[in-house]
């Protein structure tokens, strides 16, 4: 049997909203009588919540209008300017860049990143990186980047291409972006899109827990996952952070990353470890191990999720056998 709707008055509410209504009346299932001319009348608070809905989809959309996205094509590139650029570190830098307009955001998914390119000595380069920035910031976009300078490392002698390119801009020289790009996708309270198999589609991961251990300049994707969860209140997941680096001086991030552990001590927490510790180190020295993951992320189980940046060395030979040892499931890890 077909089900009745019940009429609405003419010069009531438009139709949309008039189907709307009724649709929510049958979700909620609370019980409707028919007074006068047919206007609806809810038990309770009914419609209070209705129209607290409808605000909120008039909100959403007026926001997407208000709000364009920049990047909103992997394949094609939009040149950005650069408007700031501040001193982190000797050799750490903020770099700010405009957006096309005042009212654009970035439009980059969290768990996402972006790419960088230019031609450098006659080669195109290209790059990856996370921002630190999100689509609360209205007009620019913000990139924490560790300048690899040339003569510095003997391992590689001419430094980085791309993050001396960087150091060289002077304010008002753009830069092409491209993205998004990425297999995975913060959802919102505990829930991934993770794309395992290219040719498959993603799957939908619900955890409770994350545990993350990053390495040098692989902390920005693991603080942008932070910051989005912190600023949702009906977000309950919890976080923990490994985050290793060659000496206390190349920690990325950290009076921020030690703020949002102060402040939210119930939500997040990190743990640090360096190659070669200063005097008065509180934290662990050396690689990675199975000793640190245990003390300090979540324990192996089903609502915990891995999430691993940085160098392959540490993730291939340090992360990744360790956490077989101690028993956490490879269908519940990530690899940025």
């Amino acid at each position: 049997m077909t089900e009745k709707k019940p009429p609405v008055a003419a010069g009531d509410l438009s139709s949309d909203i008039k189907e709307y209504i009724w649709e929510m009346i049958q979700n909620l299932n609370v019980p409707t009588v028919l007074v006068g001319l047919g206007v609806i009348v809810t038990v309770g608070f009914a419609i209070s919540v209705i129209l607290s809905e409808i605000s909120k989809e008039k909100r959403k959309a007026a926001k997407k209008a208000a709000n364009p996205k920049t990047l909103t094509d992997p394949n094609v590139k939009v040149p950005l300017k650069l408007v700031e650029k501040h001193e982190i570190s000797h050799d750490t830098r903020r770099f700010r860049f405009g957006l096309p307009s005042p009212k654009h955001v970035l439009g980059l998914p969290i768990g996402q990143h972006l790419s960088l390119s230019a031609q450098i000595n006659g080669n195109l380069v290209a790059r990856s990186y996370t921002p630190v920035s999100s689509d609360d910031d209205v007009g620019y976009m913000e990139l924490v980047i560790k300048v690899y300078f040339k003569g510095v490392h003997p391992k590689f002698p001419d430094g980085g291409k791309m993050s001396q390119y960087l150091e060289g801009m002077k304010i008002g020289d753009s830069i092409d972006v491209r993205g998004p790009s990425g297999r995975l996708i913060y959802l919102g309270r505990g829930q991934f899109q993770i794309i395992v198999n290219r040719k498959e589609p993603p799957v939908i991961v619900k955890v409770d827990q994350v545990s993350m251990i990053s390495g040098g300049t692989g902390i920005t994707p693991m603080y942008q996952l932070v910051k989005h969860v912190l600023k949702d209140p009906e977000d309950k997941t919890k976080l923990a952070l490994l985050f290793a680096n060659q000496s206390e001086n190349d920690i990325l991030l950290r009076d921020e990353l030690e703020k949002v552990a102060e402040e939210h001590p119930d939500v997040f927490k990190v743990w640090y470890t360096v190659d070669r510790p200063s005097e008065g180190w509180k934290y662990s020295v050396g690689f990675v191990s199975a000793e640190m993951i245990a003390s300090h992320l979540f324990p192996p189980a089903s609502n915990n999720l891995v999430l691993m940046c940085g160098p392959p060395p540490m993730v291939n030979f340090a992360c990744s056998p360790n956490l077989d040892k101690l028993g956490y499931d490879p269908k519940l890890r990530f690899v940025y």
